[in-house]
């Protein structure tokens, strides 16, 4: 008690913690987008469950991670070469690692359902079938096992990156402990706002799906050794959201002066 007492009296701990908590933030909106989009594809009295027990779940991963801490970073060891080389960038170096660690063979399958599963939403969203409702609450029991199942997958993939991140910008345990259960907490706390919000709007579950597609690439390239700055990929998303929420506001406005234009139906007896 009194180490962690020591701990946290250190200002440059408290420097990293929050900075700590914002990226472990920042990296959940990729896991909360998926959770949202899955969740509100099952019956309305199940949604709220699936998002806490999905999240409960990310919170129970990332903790048992952490607790076998020097497990997790022996995965990022070479298991196997291909022995091949990559096409020589602008630098003369191979434009790609031969290469591959267990973390990134998780990043790309984990990109690699990613994109499946965005690519299939979109497909749904563009041309849904007839009778959808009906079908999906036939299956509802089916359904929500289903969505738990994947959720689990992608819970998996971000915490692994989540964890690796957490201990390269810190190396106080407590300090990744504390991190992860605020950016959990944060994350429970936004999960029926931005599913209620999702489903409300039908154009931002294409722009979601979208930055899904986004991140899986980003996860597949970063399995392969090309690492693209996560700054650019949240500047991307933090724009086209911006934009977003312009044409939303401008929808609205118009939905607005439309209904204040139209004349009554009901007058007044005399």
């Amino acid at each position: 008690m009194d180490g962690l007492i020591a701990l946290f009296s250190d200002p440059s701990v408290w420097a990293a913690l929050t900075a700590l908590v914002v990226m472990e933030v920042v990296l959940g909106i990729d896991n909360l987008i998926f959770i949202s989009i899955l969740t509100n594809k099952l019956p309305e009295h199940q949604r709220r469950k699936a998002r806490r027990l999905g999240i409960g779940l990310a919170l129970f991963m990332r903790l048992a991670l952490l607790s076998a801490i020097s497990w997790l970073v022996g995965l990022t060891a070479p298991v196997f070469d291909l022995g091949l080389q990559g096409s020589p960038s602008a630098y003369g170096e191979p434009s790609f690692e031969t290469q591959f660690s267990w973390r990134d063979l998780i990043l790309i399958v984990g990109g690699l359902f990613l994109v499946w599963k965005a690519t299939k939403e979109i497909h749904h969203n563009a041309d849904p079938r007839p009778n959808d409702d009906v079908f999906d609450v036939a299956r509802a029991g089916l359904s929500f096992g289903a969505a738990i199942v994947q959720i689990l997958v992608l819970d998996l993939v971000f915490s692994v990156d989540s964890i690796l991140t957490a201990v390269g910008m810190t190396e106080h345990l407590p300090v990744m402990v504390v991190a992860v259960v605020c950016a959990v907490l944060v994350m429970l706390f936004a999960a029926e706002p931005m599913a209620n919000f999702i489903n409300r709007n039908p154009t931002v579950v294409m722009l979601a799906l979208g930055f899904l597609l986004m991140i899986g690439a980003v996860l597949i390239a970063d399995g392969f050794g090309v690492h693209v700055p996560k700054g650019y990929i949240y500047t991307a998303m933090a724009f086209s959201a911006a934009v977003e929420a312009l044409n939303i506001w401008s929808r609205n406005k118009r939905a607005a002066l439309a209904a204040a234009a139209e004349p009554p139906t009901h007058f007044p007896q005399g």
